[in-house]
């Protein structure tokens, strides 16, 4: 199947004729690209489908599911565990958390008031050996930060990395020899470096004994998560197994901002009430005059000028400035910080940032999943999870893979 659409076909699937279909191509707003091949203007049908998903027809009472059920009690070690974000999701696709390390005193005070069964080792990674899990755990998951490494040569190896934390995911990984561990990080590791820190880590998994399937960067709003949030995935499979990993199949339904707040699908209740930031005065007489999906360019010239400052002469398009966000789309990526200027997330219809629990059900959390810590703390922890529907369907896939795994090699 094509992943690529025609001009003709992507104005008949939105209803436009191909004249706005060039005006926005123009405005940028819906980019062609040159089709490898023919070399013909076309659309990337991904694209399409995110940006007009609900100008888009399609049968969304489709067949694709990613549930599958472990054929046996399948154990989980979480690094850089968080808030919890993955290991919820995990939890959801039936693996079992067997131990989480995470040096952030307020997020493991979230992990243990939500779990208090979780083994929760609060501290450095550093300071901590695994090597008790050896041959115990089926996966190593792990968001580590990334950090940059000297790549010298061509074979970065695992010693070069020392003093960086994807070095101590390695030397986990090392220790516990599961069949499967996965990293995760940003989009922005495929070129950090321009791309020397990402094949530097490959070939450290390489050395310790684990193949990468290729790397796929998975969009959130393709696995049931109401916000525009793109997670790199990083999967190795020990070099002593012929079972190949597939990862999860995106599905076609996009739910928006209404799904996350409001009773429907995907919660069975409207937003529970709970604190949030405030806007200052000055902030809140701006933002007032943005309409919704509006931003910094929908306010009045005058006001334009004086609330971007020297900025408003360099040009670019710094969407997310005095951004409002649209009942009908998913949200924009959730940060640490629900007002930061470069990155703002307007509530719809009120002018403030979004709550506590409006940013948990952004990122899918269940509504009972409490967070500890301040309110700056709070969303801290949100803004750097992993959204759990998201965590959710990538353990579904490693389930399948440990299922495949485990069925061949029984003794015959």
């Amino acid at each position: 199947m094509s992943e690529y659409l025609s001009l003709s076909e992507t104005a008949e699937l939105l209803g436009k004729n191909k004249e706005t279909l060039r005006r926005w191509d123009r405005e940028g707003k819906l980019s062609a690209v040159r089709e490898p091949m023919s070399n013909y203007r076309v659309y990337r049908k991904s694209d399409v489908f995110e940006l007009f998903s609900d100008f888009i027809q399609v049968d969304l009472n489709e067949p694709i599911t990613n549930v599958v059920v472990p054929n046996n009690e399948y154990k989980v070690l979480e690094l850089f565990a968080g808030a919890g974000g993955l290991a919820v999701g995990m939890e959801k696709a039936g693996l079992k958390c067997v131990a989480l390390n995470e040096i952030d005193k307020f997020a493991c005070q979230t992990l243990r008031k939500n779990r208090p069964n979780w083994n929760v080792l609060e501290g450095d990674i550093k300071d901590f050996s695994f090597s008790q899990y050896f041959n115990k755990v089926d996966v190593v998951t792990g968001g580590f930060p990334c950090q940059a490494f000297s790549y010298a040569g061509k074979k970065l190896g695992l010693a070069d990395a020392r003093g960086t934390l994807f070095y101590e995911f390695a030397r986990v990984v090392k220790e516990v020899n599961p069949p499967i561990c996965i990293g995760e990080n940003v989009r922005g590791l495929l070129s950090h470096d321009n791309g020397n820190t990402l094949r530097g880590m490959i070939s450290i998994l390489d050395e310790i004994g684990y193949d990468v399937v290729p790397i796929q960067v998975l969009k959130a709003i393709n696995y049931k998560v109401p916000q525009k949030r793109e997670r790199l995935i990083l999967v190795g499979i020990r070099k002593d197994i012929s079972v190949k990993y597939e990862y999860p199949k995106p599905y076609k339904k996009i739910y928006n901002l209404k799904d996350a707040l409001k009773k429907g699908d995907l919660y069975d209740c409207n937003v529970p009430k709970s604190n949030g930031a405030k806007y200052p005065k000055s902030k809140i007489e701006v933002l007032d005059l943005v309409p919704q999906k509006g931003y910094w360019r929908d306010l009045p010239i005058e006001i334009q000028k004086e609330f971007m400052g020297g900025s408003f002469y360099l040009g670019g398009g710094k969407t997310g400035i005095a951004r409002r966000i649209g009942w009908d789309e998913p949200c924009l990526t959730l940060t640490c910080s629900p007002a930061q200027k470069q990155t703002e997330r307007c509530h719809p219809d009120e002018t403030r940032p979004f709550t506590v629990r409006e940013y948990a059900r952004i990122q899918t959390f269940p509504d009972d999943w409490e967070f500890s810590g301040s309110l700056a703390q709070q969303y801290k922890q949100i803004g750097n999870a992993v959204p759990v529907n998201l965590g959710r369907e990538v353990g579904y896939s490693i389930v399948k893979f440990l299922n495949e795994f485990y069925s061949l090699s029984k003794p015959k």
